[in-house]
């Protein structure tokens, strides 16, 4: 049986996602728990102009569409870059300035760690 991986919360994200309304976070914490399970979440799309391997968890709800966006193919965790609502049908550049800025982190203090 597979272990499931950690979950690393990169810069604010964990309280970006607690401030999600009840149903969307629920279906947040739901889905990262597929993908810590090494499952496909149920709504998802690529983002690898963030950064390679990235992926981005669609939500929608009545309150409004939410996503949270990660990099799941590091074997040690599952990095959470991004949560945030969605405004605007394209992602705006703010949001994916943001997930590419902690992507870089990641990616940098893994190599440090190395």
């Amino acid at each position: 049986m597979n272990q499931e991986k950690e979950i690393r919360w990169v810069g604010s994200t964990y309280d970006d996602v607690l401030a999600f309304p009840d149903e969307p976070r629920r279906q947040a914490g739901f889905q990262l728990g597929k993908v810590q399970a090494g499952v496909e979440p149920d709504d998802w799309k690529p983002f690898d102009d963030v950064g390679a391997g990235t992926k981005e968890i669609r939500i929608r709800e009545s309150s409004g569409v939410y996503r949270v966006m990660y990099v799941a193919k590091f074997e040690e965790a599952v990095y959470v870059l991004h949560c945030f609502q969605k405004k605007t049908q394209a992602t705006s550049n703010h949001d994916k300035e943001i997930a590419e800025a902690r992507y870089r982190a990641v990616a940098n203090a893994r190599k440090v760690k190395k």
